[in-house]
């Protein structure tokens, strides 16, 4: 068994057994650990960051509509029900189902945006500070960045029916939850316009799928067409996120080749 200190006090707390190896998430470095309390199946996280703190509150917010149910709560601790998972998006968009998963993910993103009795968590990021990193990239580094800026301000200016986004949707993160459907884990917590919520979408997979020929024009008019939305303004907020994306990895090390090139993909796409 690998290191459990970062679970010790809520396995505890929540009368927990581990029921695998701890890892970390590859991004994130997220602690997590499949555990169970009594018959329930679960997965236990310890968040490193805050953004993935409030990302637990947000989860616990969509109460299981649309999202794995929050079984309990505290701190950095989030305890999550432990889905089927016997399907994957991922394998679908790369084994000839791509149009198939983008439409679930639009789906999925339908059930996390609609309207809530409850009023939504404080500590969301607003579009424009999540976006925030990509003006000093472009400053410093010019290039598609600097078209990525002006389409992320354009949009900042003129935003079209704001909604609690998830922030980071992606195949990796809508879990096949069997008789219940797909759900959402790993929120990051944005407050803005529908639209973005799917630029990951498109960039999703990995870089493989995504430079498939012709993959991101066609995603995006299947994001369109599903979603409700406006195919050019699809393709400029994914123009804005590439950036994002790009300025990011550069932020924290890795390596922002393929989010630059899909910037580019955009960016030839809205020119022609």
């Amino acid at each position: 068994m690998g290191d459990l200190t970062p679970f010790a006090p809520w396995l505890d707390r929540w009368g927990l057994t581990p029921d695998g190896e701890p890892f970390q998430t590859r991004y994130a470095k997220n602690h997590l650990l499949a555990v169970r309390q009594g018959d329930q199946a679960a997965m236990l996280k310890i968040a490193v960051s805050k953004d993935e703190i409030d990302g637990g509150a947000l989860m616990a917010w969509w109460a299981g509509e649309g999202a794995a149910r929050v079984l309990a709560r505290e701190a950095e601790a989030l305890l999550l029900e432990r889905l089927p998972s016997v399907r994957s998006l991922a394998a679908m968009a790369r084994d000839g189902q791509d149009d198939e998963a983008t439409r679930i993910l639009c789906e999925v993103a339908a059930a996390l945006h609609a309207p809530r009795a409850v009023p939504a968590p404080h500590n969301l990021y607003p579009l424009d500070v999540w976006l925030r990193a990509l003006a000093p990239a472009a400053a410093a580094h010019g290039g598609v960045l600097t078209f990525s800026l002006e389409a992320a301000t354009a949009l900042l200016a003129d935003p079209r029916d704001v909604v609690v986004l998830h922030g980071d949707l992606h195949h990796e993160n809508v879990l096949d939850g069997g008789d219940r459907g797909w759900l959402v884990i790993d929120p990051k917590g944005v407050l803005g316009e529908r639209t973005y919520e799917f630029a990951t979408t498109i960039m999703n997979p990995d870089a493989e799928t995504a430079f498939r020929p012709g993959r991101i024009a066609r995603q995006a008019g299947v994001v369109a067409e599903a979603a409700r939305l406006e195919p050019r303004r699809v393709m400029r907020w994914l123009l804005a996120h590439a950036g994002a994306s790009a300025a990011w990895c550069m932020q924290d090390g890795f390596d922002p080749a393929a989010a630059l090139a899909i910037a580019e993909i955009a960016k030839a796409e809205l020119e022609a």
